[in-house]
């Protein structure tokens, strides 16, 4: 059942955002002209983890887009049994089937702007430093403490934003809730120092750095995400939910060793938070605002989920107001269109006020339990046929069956309806001969669905497209930079084909918070492109004018013209430029059929020589 159930709800995303950045960071390791890209040449994330060597070895082995569906399949596998032995060690067999599969039909957002959630259908550093994390609290509660500890320490030279929640979430298990409170209080005070003394004492610049104006405005543009003072209030709502979920469940359930769970993960969480409003609200000092605190959320979020069963299997047994509030608690994580963390924080409301709840409303209760149930299967089926025949973008990757299926699992609260009742179907059933039945359709299932959820659709990087273009790779030295024309302006072609340094895109800006030098560069360089496009790394500016009804001035990229090209190629950090536009200089034309067919390689150096003539 988890199987096919993974399968038909998640799609492996291949080199598309942070993903291809790790790639990048990788295979800077086997070709190193590539390190010389605007995204590596000064400070990056690649300085704070040790994935990069483990992925450039498997990039050897297996090559790019097989390493990286490789290591995502893996990771997704030891994060969901990782997952199975906490769950089992936190409760019975039974339930821990319908933890992890809650686990794997919930998104789990965190942060602001839907930017991160945990179990990413792609790889980065985080797949492996999460599965590292979920691994070493699962060793803790099977009384393996010390090997737990020795994980996550491990975890953190993996992905240590990540790993840090989970190690100071292991530490507060291991000690006193107050020793833990105490912590998290003296946590947050150091942080408040050091934000003040590089405020108003300028000898701190000597030992701790301050992001300047300039430095500033690119890094809240780019990155408006790390900034707790520009989150919507969706986003609040979004990371609230966590921890009311979670104070629900340490007062539903008896277990010790569960309460002190959620109120440890709720205690990072909380901490993360304030660390990080204060990161963004007061100086900012680097360090602090780098350190994004704020994604300690995904510990709280990670395990308000996975204890999501137990709870409602307990809160539903309440006689008086337990079906309303699992019937709350489960369109709170599950269905869209509610507010979230409104319905989750009624439910505990509910739940706190359960004792005097009299007969007659504990009976209006029951029918506004029934009443909310048959709304959501009438809307379950409604929007189940619309989904069914909707066309589908990725259809052509698997039948119109499977793909209709996809669309209706793709509705959360539609995946919990159908889990629930197969979950029963099969509890129920006591015929050795059905179980078998239903294990063979499951496994059938998942084999018919599973190529799909895995297909690679991007050809970047694969053997085929490298020889492909091998004329313009001889035309281009390994440190030369390449632009992508805006039709085509994501840097996966240059790093991963052409295996060059890409000039300017939007996801090399990904990394401004690290390097003042990137930031001003990406400033730089977006200026010189002006002829061509907007900055696309104003993010945060574009969201304003969305929001306020206002289009931008110019929204759309422009095509490369004579006096364009010799306009952007006054910069001697750019090399060669790649676009469809056919208007002199002697380019070098892609004669292969496909979607690159009649594109040209225009060398800058030529168009410098000739462009005073003309």
């Amino acid at each position: 059942m988890l199987a096919a159930l993974w399968a038909v709800t998640h799609r492996y995303k291949g080199l598309t955002g942070d993903a291809e950045l790790y790639a990048l960071q990788a295979l800077a390791r086997i070709h190193p002209g590539l390190a010389t890209d605007l995204y590596l040449q000064n400070v990056s994330q690649d300085r704070f983890t040790t994935f990069s060597p483990l992925y450039a070895w498997c990039i050897d082995w297996l090559g790019l887009q097989n390493a990286a569906l490789a290591l995502t399949v893996l990771c997704a596998v030891w994060f969901l049994a990782a997952a199975w032995i906490l769950a089992r060690a936190l409760s019975t067999r039974d339930t821990a089937f319908l933890m992890v599969a809650l686990l794997i039909i919930t998104a789990g957002n965190s942060g602001a702007f839907g930017v991160f959630h945990y179990s990413e259908d792609w790889l980065t550093a985080r797949s492996l430093g999460e599965a590292l994390i979920v691994t070493a609290l699962a060793c803790h509660f099977r009384e393996a403490k010390r090997l737990g500890l020795l994980i996550a320490a491990v975890a953190l030279v993996v992905h240590p934003l990540m790993a840090l929640p989970g190690l100071l979430l292991l530490a507060c298990l291991w000690l006193p809730l107050r020793v833990g409170a105490i912590g998290a209080g003296l946590g947050i005070l150091t942080a408040l120092g050091i934000a003040y003394t590089a405020l108003i004492d300028p000898k701190a610049a000597n030992f701790l750095t301050v992001i300047d104006a300039d430095w500033l405005e690119v890094v809240r543009e780019r990155s408006q995400f790390l900034f707790l003072q520009l989150w919507t209030t969706d986003d609040w709502k979004v990371n609230a939910r966590p921890f009311l979920s979670l104070t629900l469940t340490a007062l539903v359930l008896g277990d010790e060793r569960i309460r002190k769970l959620c109120i440890a993960a709720m205690l990072v969480g909380v901490t993360g938070l304030a660390v990080g409003f204060i990161a963004g609200f007061i100086g900012p000092v680097a360090i602090l605002l780098q350190g994004q605190a704020w994604r300690w959320v995904w510990i709280p979020c990670l395990l308000s989920v996975l204890l999501l069963a137990p709870t409602l299997l307990r809160v539903s047994r309440d006689e008086k107001c337990g079906l309303v509030c699992a019937m709350l608690l489960i369109l709170g994580w599950t269905f869209s269109l509610v507010d979230g963390a409104g319905c989750i924080a009624l439910a505990l409301i509910l739940w706190l006020l359960r004792e005097r709840v009299s007969e007659r409303a504990a009976q209006h209760l029951r029918w506004g339990a029934a009443a909310l149930g048959l709304i959501v299967v009438a809307w379950v089926v409604a929007n189940s046929w619309t989904a069914a025949f909707a066309p589908s973008a990725e259809s052509g990757r698997e039948s119109l069956t499977i793909a209709r299926l996809r669309n209706i699992v793709g509705l959360d609260v539609a995946a919990v309806v159908l889990v629930g009742l197969l979950f029963h179907w099969i509890r129920t059933t006591r015929s050795i001969l059905v179980l078998a039945l239903i294990s063979t359709a499951l496994a059938i299932g998942a084999a018919l669905v599973l190529p799909g959820s895995l297909k690679q659709i991007a050809r970047e990087g694969t053997a085929a497209e490298i020889n492909e273009f091998a004329d313009w790779r001889k035309a281009i030295a390994p440190t030369e930079t390449v632009y992508v024309a805006p039709q085509h302006n994501s840097a996966t072609f240059a790093w991963f084909t052409l295996e060059r340094p890409s000039y300017l895109s939007l996801d090399q800006s990904a990394g401004v918070i690290f390097s003042r030098a990137t930031a001003l560069e990406v400033k730089r360089r977006s200026q010189i492109l002006l002829p061509m496009l907007d900055p696309d790394w104003r993010v945060l500016t574009k969201m304003n004018k969305a929001r306020s009804g206002e289009s931008a001035a110019k929204s759309s990229a422009q095509p490369l013209t004579r006096e364009r090209l010799i306009s952007i190629c006054k910069d001697p950090m750019l090399d060669f430029v790649v676009a469809k536009e056919s208007i002199g200089f002697d380019p070098i034309r892609h004669a292969h059929a496909g979607g690159w067919k009649n594109w040209n390689l225009y060398d800058c150096r030529h168009v410098r020589s000739v462009a005073p003539a003309v």
